[in-house]
């Protein structure tokens, strides 16, 4: 899919005026604080119902007001929106007028992936961030998980309380819940690891496809390591009987489906040691349009891909191979920009004005032409 048009009230800065996208590929531009990331934040936020920039929904709405709504037209025609009422703490969800409670249905009907500066996340801030990523993609291309992860979690939540309950109070009635909660726990444990070890070497396939393209030299040198979350050699539950005491120590469950990992190496060593930060950039986006690629080939649904400040670490050389990979990439791409100069690689390979480009400025969003001159003059001062 792709969105036709945008449409918010009382969404951070912005001013609420209809925007109008191009379906392909979309650009705008402005200055720190212009609104350009919150125009992103309003669109992811309307497919997974939260924002990727703060925890604090109630910040979202813009200063004085008590409510905001965030609504897009796509190019089925189809209307979804999503309010937000400060005061009574109330979401409200519409697809084509019907109201629906769950804020699941917006990412059945709506796949955003996003590569932001803080997106170097998914090497430097630990397991949990690369968890993140997988189930993200996953929760949209396979069916099952949404409810079997519900599921695991419910049981590992009963677990870890049963494991606090056993180290205050030991007896044979606590015993048997745990017994109980752990043969649970290991059932869940496997089939969500089988679904992610599926998902992850078929990302993995992907991925070799679009760092050619992105980092050709590096390409035959990177492996990715799937860790399911305890010993591969071992059950799980001979793990948990091993470290019975080491769990009852900490209170919860050290092993599990919850604490698998994905690391990426190059040279069979971690990659963010050996890549530059403008390396490591074009491997997300690799690893970006490898999951929206798989998205859009199982779901049969376009994702939308954004791409915030996107001269941030990227010379000309690298935005001219990215330029060129969008060029490959078959769904709509929203891109932001500080300096109009950094556009010059994909605008050279449009020249039949295959896009639209906008001016932020104070929350305000207006459409432009880009001006020639000033991307030359822009590019040659850099």
């Amino acid at each position: 899919m792709s969105v036709v048009k945008l449409i918010s009230q009382n969404f951070r800065n912005l001013d609420g005026a209809p925007i109008n996208f191009h379906p392909k590929l979309n650009f705008f531009i402005g200055d720190n604080g212009s609104g350009k990331s919150s125009l992103l934040e309003a669109l992811f936020f309307l497919g997974h119902g939260k924002s990727f920039r703060t925890n604090k929904v109630d910040s979202l709405v813009c200063h004085g007001t008590k409510k905001f709504v965030v609504s897009i037209k796509d190019n089925n025609d189809r209307q979804l929106g999503l309010s937000r009422d400060i005061c009574s703490g109330l979401t409200n969800i519409k697809i084509d007028g019907q109201r629906y409670s769950r804020l699941s249905v917006l990412a059945k009907n709506i796949a955003i992936q996003i590569v932001t500066p803080e997106s170097f996340k998914l090497f430097f801030g630990g397991p949990k961030e690369r968890r993140r990523f997988i189930d993200l993609g996953m929760f949209h291309v396979k069916h099952d998980f949404s409810n079997l992860w519900k599921n695991f979690n419910r049981v590992l939540k009963q677990r870890n309380a049963c494991i606090r309950l056993a180290n205050a109070n030991r007896n044979e009635n606590n015993k048997s819940m745990l017994s109980y909660w752990t043969e649970q726990f290991c059932q869940l444990s496997l089939e969500v690891s089988t679904l992610r070890a599926l998902y992850v070497s078929e990302i993995i396939f992907e991925l070799n496809c679009w760092l050619a393209i992105l980092l050709p030299s590096i390409n035959e040198r990177v492996t990715v390591q799937y860790l399911q979350g305890w010993p591969q050699k071992n059950t799980l539950s001979d793990v948990l009987a091993t470290n019975q005491d080491r769990e009852t120590s900490f209170g919860y469950s050290l092993y599990g489906a919850h604490k698998f990992d994905v690391k990426f190496l190059l040279d069979k060593k971690s990659i963010e040691t050996q890549l530059s930060r403008g390396q490591q950039k074009l491997f997300l986006l690799a690893l970006t349009f490898a999951q929206v690629s798989f998205i859009a080939r199982v779901k049969l649904v376009k994702p939308i891909l954004l791409i915030d400040d996107i001269g941030a670490e990227l010379d000309v050389i690298s935005r001219t191979a990215l330029s060129n990979a969008i060029e490959q990439l078959d769904c709509q791409v929203i891109i932001t920009a500080i300096e109009p100069s950094v556009l010059q690689p994909f605008l050279d390979t449009n020249d039949d004005r295959k896009f639209s480009m906008f001016h932020v400025k104070h929350g305000k969003i207006s459409e432009k032409y880009p001006d020639d001159s000033e991307l030359n003059k822009s590019e040659k001062a850099m």
